[in-house]
């Protein structure tokens, strides 16, 4: 007898399996596990990246009360990272490298005890200093949120033993690791985190095959993980849930290039951080505000959010902490260059959540026990299969 075929027990184990970006509109016209999971439903995800999504789903909660979005803010005062100035003396042709900022990153991480996702991508280190970073600590443990509880924090207040996987590891090593979970702990619930689809579709777009041949493997994975499972649980509970979609990429905008051609001086005028879908701005004064404005109104690829937009988004934050003013792009319109990156890409999400390619998926084996409509039902969904009470 091998281990996968030991006795089962008489419990159930509840499964999530959160698969970064794999949206509606890219299972449309895909087989993925139907026969395993029959329950099929599309939810609106919210507006932002995933340091949004993300944070939305484990605690069920907008951006506005958890107070997670997009990574970098304005934050003069008290930046953590004042001492990245200097770095702005190395040629620009070496900390343009993607591997070198993925390797300062992981140094600055390490040194500022950062336990959450920290990349600086390719914020001018001669600006650093102005900002702040909104996830210092590991949001998939309990304690990682900025404002409020998340799952796992509800998770250990009420002794519900579980497994989540580590977010700093491959998806090889998180499905190892909940196997084990699964063989060798008396869990009830598992949090599985499988991120390389996002990265996927960003490079190759949601039309690839690539992105049928991905789907593949994680059949062959899940379905032997799931194998795993129903050998040792009587009933086994699985839903596997996203966060966002993919938009295909079909113009490239230099808004850097027409803000910055303003007779404006950054830092001393105006601070602003360059998404990859959106521009966000903080002003000195009010000359500043006017002609960043006009220029923003001129461009019909996007539009300056106001402050009802951001209110029904659940995005208006005390103090304007993200931006006291937001310019988001059109769905398949990427600000090249960015803070993100240099060049175009394939694929992007961030649009507006009205948008079909930012609808997320969840799928099923049984019926939920709970409606669901939102990514942040997601928490809700979580909370009563491991039956928890609202006041938990």
């Amino acid at each position: 007898m091998n281990e996968s075929q030991e006795i089962k027990t008489d419990k159930t184990l509840s499964m999530v399996i959160f698969i970064d970006a794999l949206g509606w509109e890219v299972l449309k016209g895909r087989k993925f596990l139907e026969n395993e999971m029959p329950y099929r439903q599309k939810l609106r995800s919210v507006f932002g990246f995933s340091s949004a999504c993300v944070p939305s789903i484990l605690t069920g909660r907008t951006p506005r009360e958890h107070l997670h979005w997009s990574y970098f803010f304005y934050n003069k005062e008290s930046s953590p990272f004042r001492f990245l100035r200097p770095l702005s003396w190395l040629p620009r042709a070496l900390t343009e490298r993607g591997r070198v900022r993925h390797l300062i990153s992981k140094l600055v991480g390490r040194l500022m005890g950062f336990t959450g996702y920290f990349q600086l991508y390719n914020l001018p280190f001669k600006h650093a200093d102005l900002f702040d970073h909104c996830e210092k600590n590991n949001i998939f443990k309990a304690g990682g949120m900025n404002r409020g509880d998340n799952i796992f924090d509800l998770l250990e207040r009420n002794d519900v033993s579980y497994h989540v996987s580590d977010w700093h590891d491959g998806e090889e090593e998180n499905l190892q690791a909940c196997e084990k979970a699964i063989l060798d702990d008396d869990i009830e619930f598992a949090f599985l985190y499988m991120a390389s689809m996002d990265g996927l579709l960003h490079q190759v777009g949601k039309e690839s095959d690539q992105v049928d041949d991905k789907l593949v493997w994680y059949e062959k994975k899940l379905r032997k993980l799931l194998s795993v499972a129903n050998s040792r649980y009587d009933d086994v509970r699985v839903f596997i849930c996203s966060d966002h979609g993919m938009a295909t990429v079909n113009q490239d905008i230099d808004l850097m290039s027409s803000i910055e051609a303003l007779p404006l001086t950054y830092a001393a005028d105006y601070v602003a951080v360059y998404d990859s879908t959106m521009a966000r701005f903080w002003f000195m004064n009010e000359d500043a505000r006017s002609q960043i404005t006009q220029i923003l109104d001129s461009h019909t690829c996007g539009k300056v959010l106001n402050a009802q937009d951001l209110e029904s988004l659940g995005c208006d934050f005390e103090g304007d902490r993200f931006g006291e003013l937001i310019f988001l792009l059109e769905p398949g319109s990427i600000i090249v260059p960015s803070h993100m990156g240099l060049n175009t890409i394939t694929g992007m999400h961030g649009y507006h959540p009205d948008h079909e390619d930012s609808d997320a998926s969840l799928l099923s084996n049984v019926s939920t026990p709970v409606p669901l409509e939102s990514i942040t039902d997601i928490f809700h969904l979580m909370r009563a299969e491991t039956g928890m009470s609202e006041a938990a």
